[in-house]
């Protein structure tokens, strides 16, 4: 009998494993190759397995996040209500029984999908990768990192910087418009004014029927009685006068944050689709070079249809803009597709770098 033929070799280091997969599949059909055996079913199967494990990976992010969406609440809409507490306006309300209950919810939910994008984003890769080569899986390693970096910086840069200044800008804009002036008498004979003291903070055992000005609050506080041996303090809010009361609900405050928080996060994967871009040979650091005035001048004209129509908030998000498109340039500069793929300039030519 002939002897039992020789195994074949196995596949080298850069060449995908075994199991058949999407992604090998449509490969090997680019490169006129007979596709693995894996049926749509089985594609199915694999997706459907993945999608659970996500699922199931969030949901105690979920629980957690829910646990402490109070504090995250808080978090989002602070910038808003010390800009209210600056400006000398009251806080914010909820003109519907559900309205706050509601943004409770949305933030929970934001935050735990947020905060799980890592684990989703594994769960996908375990979807894909057993068909992606080694080199080309080195790509995914360098830009998820890359983008999460830009993504936090992105938020923290909306929340130290533009938020300030734009809320700033549209209170004073709103408090100032159609301002009416308040007449002022000499007061009539006999008539004296009451006065109330003006506290810091609120005593810390007042009793019934006393009145304070709590001016870190901008609130009238006047204690009504004792429950369970606690003081029941009620509030009357104060507020400037103005053209307009600023008096913002809770849901258009938080709607305005979250989109503003997406904005800026895509913002600031500007870098990286620069990086896609030359990478995939539709531009190159001459490109960029010689039309370094034209995107100056389209993020200028970006940021004064975005922002406000203060100088500030113009200039706060023009700016970074020019900066992202920079920096896109300088990592095309240090990261060239060869060095990521892990391969070596054959000639002089094929080095992105002088």
């Amino acid at each position: 009998m002939p002897a039992d033929p020789t195994p074949p070799p196995p596949p080298p280091d850069d060449q995908p494993a075994a199991k058949p997969t999407i992604a090998g599949n449509i490969r090997a059909a680019i490169d006129g190759k007979p596709t693995t055996s894996m049926t749509l079913g089985e594609h199915l199967d694999e997706l459907r397995k993945r999608l659970i494990m996500a699922l199931f990976g969030l949901l105690p992010l979920v629980i957690i996040a829910f646990y402490f969406g109070d504090q995250l609440l808080q978090y989002i809409l602070e910038p808003a209500r010390q800009a209210l507490a600056e400006s000398d306006q009251p806080d914010m309300v909820a003109i519907g029984p559900l309205e706050t209950f509601s943004a409770y919810m949305r933030v929970s939910f934001i935050t735990a999908i947020v905060v799980g994008a890592p684990w989703i984003f594994y769960q996908a890769w375990r979807f894909v990768a057993p068909g992606l080569h080694k080199h080309e899986k080195r790509f995914v390693y360098f830009l998820i990192p890359l983008s999460g970096i830009l993504t936090a910086s992105g938020v923290a840069f909306l929340f130290k910087v533009v938020l300030p200044l734009v809320l700033t800008f549209l209170i004073a804009f709103g408090t100032g418009v159609g301002q009416r002036p308040i007449e002022t008498r000499p007061l009539p004979q006999g008539i004296t004014l009451p006065s109330l003291p003006i506290l810091d903070v609120d005593p810390d055992a007042p009793t019934p029927g006393e009145v304070w000005i709590n001016k870190k609050l901008h609130r009238v506080r006047l204690c009504i009685a004792e429950r369970e041996g606690k003081p029941q303090v009620l509030s009357i809010d104060l507020y400037s006068e103005g053209g307009i009361r600023q008096q913002y609900r809770v849901s258009e405050v938080l709607s305005l944050m979250l989109t503003l928080i997406a904005a800026f996060a895509g913002a600031f994967q500007a870098p990286l689709i620069v990086l896609l871009l030359g990478w995939a040979g539709v531009i190159d650091r001459v490109f960029l070079a010689k039309y370094r005035r034209h995107a100056a001048f389209a993020c200028v004209v970006l940021a004064a249809a975005v922002m406000p129509g203060d100088p500030a908030s113009m200039i706060a998000m023009a700016v970074p803009l020019i900066l992202l498109y920079e920096l896109g340039g300088i990592l095309l500069w240090l990261f060239p597709a060869r060095r990521i793929a892990g391969k070596k300039p054959t000639t002089e030519a094929e080095d992105d770098r002088p």
